[in-house]
């Protein structure tokens, strides 16, 4: 009867510690995850924000270039210039909308909290087996 109860408190203890370490392991991945999370909304914010003035001052740059090139040729043909320009934008924009999407494509969000959370299951799952 003394042995049963002296490996039940053992049980019991090695449950406890291990209950202890699981729950201290999941509060430090949480905390990376909420990390992470601050540091990627920080992140498009900023991208946002300098992807804005970028557009902005494109286009006033844009425009006025366009209108000294037109003034400039308008005695050439203002047809033709225009119709140059148009093609010259939309072939820009064009490959700029396939680099996006290549972008997005590859986009991955919180890739380190994954991997760590995929380096914790295998320990476990050598530790369990």
């Amino acid at each position: 009867m003394e042995d049963s109860t002296v490996s039940f408190s053992q049980l019991a203890a090695r449950s406890k510690h291990f209950a202890r370490r699981l729950l201290t392991i999941g509060e430090n991945r949480l905390e990376l995850l909420l990390v992470e999370v601050q540091e990627e909304r920080e992140r498009h914010l900023r991208a946002i924000l300098l992807a804005f003035g970028v557009a902005a001052f494109g286009l006033l740059a844009g425009l006025t270039l366009t209108a000294a090139i037109v003034i400039w040729l308008w005695t050439w043909s203002p047809v033709a210039v225009l119709l140059i320009l148009t093609a010259l934008y939309a072939a820009a924009g064009t490959c700029l909308w396939r680099r996006l999407t290549g972008l997005l494509r590859d986009w991955q969000t919180l890739s380190a909290s994954l991997d760590q959370l995929r380096k914790d299951r295998t320990c476990l799952e050598k530790i369990l087996t």
